[in-house]
């Protein structure tokens, strides 16, 4: 039987191989780690920080538009503070799971599915490979989400140097000039054959460079903000509660990292500085945002667009940052797409021939980036794609399922603390993460018909 690829894991039969919490802490799971390449306290929160910090980070200026400075300068504070602690829970929870278990090393899907299984509540325990399908399944939608937003920037970004206009509009300038779906359309070739590379070594380095161009993106940012607007005057202090509801889909989505934090603490070469990783690559990715966010409003007020890049004039440096943003997102966009692909494929070659592995992956691969491409077409809008992502999924796996499966995990023991504290912190974190998941996905939704309806229908996308 072949083994899964990277990133994908197998269901298991999990079981609880203690009696005691002496026995938990007998297992050292660090030292029962395979000996590999690890990573050290510094490149773990630069994994942080990149796993949170891509396509996202260039639209948090349209979030602070949507929802005014005053409301989402603190909100993004707390979303961060928020949502390091669930997954500070999230790791805390999966540590126990590993000496429990003696499995040292686990995926997210893992962790859901042995939380449930080793329940003492036996009616739950049944539904462990529901909820393990359940977290690979958003775990596709959101990371191919994120593809079909890489779609559309690098789309956006060519039709912009071509017409040589700072409008960021829907249609062509002019006769000759197609409109941004056609675009897109001509785009799926050439991201198909990227898509095809089947192995991370040739992509990777290109990841660097593209974090260098992003980080360089927000300091063009912050100096545009200076040269257009230095008072910082202009700005919209509050809007609407929908307009708040808007920008917590895209600020989430700009600074989740959720799907990396288990993956980064099993390669740590200290896994027990976690917490310090966690501390400092969230805090990081807070200033980031933040910044990109505030100074990207002020620098281009209420024609911020996404992406940032678009709103920056068309003298030779930003033009050079353009395109270089283009290319880079092109090519880590294969990088993006492989780890759902991957996972997507661990099921689906089973209902093929091994001999023919090859052959069906590659065909899958050139399928799959068709739909995403497709998706694009249909929905050609960064802003309601990331919004849905954002509250849709990000929601689910950084603030309701870290704290579903530390309930499940510490139930018994160590038991939930005097006056059943930390049920009452499950609770509360728990209210909070589904308000965002149901009243943002309600918005969300709304706005991806509204796109729908007005390119699709009604024909008229610039109004």
């Amino acid at each position: 039987m072949s083994r899964p690829p990277p990133g994908v894991s197998p269901s298991r039969n999990f079981q609880n191989l203690t009696s005691s919490q002496a026995d938990e802490d007998a297992y050292d799971y660090v030292k029962a780690r395979p000996a590999a390449k690890l990573t050290s306290l510094t490149g773990s929160i630069a994994h942080i920080v990149k796993g949170a910090l891509g396509g996202g980070i260039l639209s948090c200026h349209v979030g602070f538009m949507k929802g005014g400075i005053l409301v989402t300068i603190p909100l993004n504070f707390f979303f961060g503070i928020y949502m390091g602690y669930c997954l500070y829970l999230l790791v805390q929870s999966t540590i126990i799971i590993y000496k429990r278990t003696r499995i040292p090393v686990m995926s997210y899907a893992d962790v859901g599915e042995a939380s449930l299984m080793m329940c003492s509540k036996k009616g739950l325990a049944r539904f462990s490979k529901l909820f393990r399908y359940t977290i690979d399944i958003i775990i596709m939608i959101d990371l191919f989400g994120s593809c079909c937003c890489y779609q559309i920037i690098i789309a956006k970004s060519i039709k912009q140097l071509v017409e040589n206009v700072p409008d960021a509009k829907f249609e062509g300038k002019g006769e000759g000039y197609p409109n941004l779906r056609v675009y897109l359309m001509v785009m799926i070739p050439m991201v198909i054959l990227i898509c095809l590379i089947r192995h991370l070594k040739y992509l990777a380095p290109f990841s660097i460079a593209a974090n260098v161009l992003v980080a360089f993106c927000v300091v063009m940012v912050v100096y545009y903000a200076m040269i257009l607007n230095p008072t910082l005057q202009g700005m919209e202090t509050t809007t609407s509660i929908y307009g708040m509801l808007e920008y917590v889909g895209i600020g989430v989505f700009s600074m989740s990292c959720s799907g990396v934090v288990i993956p980064i603490e099993n390669n740590m070469a200290e896994p027990r500085k976690f917490p310090i990783a966690l501390t400092v690559g969230m805090g990081l990715i807070i200033l980031a945002t933040t910044s990109q966010g505030l100074f990207g409003y002020a620098a281009f007020l209420d024609k911020s667009v996404s992406p940032v890049t678009m709103n920056l004039p068309l003298s030779l440096l930003p033009k050079m940052l353009k395109g270089g943003i283009a290319a880079m997102i092109y090519v880590t966009h294969a990088l993006n797409f492989w780890v759902p692909f991957n996972l997507a494929f661990y099921y689906l070659k089973k209902l093929h021939p091994p001999e023919k592995a090859v052959f069906w992956e590659l065909l899958y691969r050139a399928i799959f980036v068709t739909v995403i491409g497709m998706i694009a077409v249909v929905f050609p809008d960064i802003n309601a794609l990331m919004g849905f992502l954002g509250v849709f999924c990000i929601a689910n796996m950084a603030f309701v399922w870290p704290n579903i499966i530390t309930l499940l995990v510490i139930w018994d023991r160590p038991g939930l603390g005097s006056m059943k504290w930390k049920l009452w912190r499950g609770i509360v974190l728990l209210v909070i993460g589904l308000f965002i998941f149901v009243c943002g996905s309600m918005v969300a939704i709304i706005e991806l018909g509204t796109v729908f309806y007005k390119i699709n229908i009604a024909q008229t996308p610039d109004e």
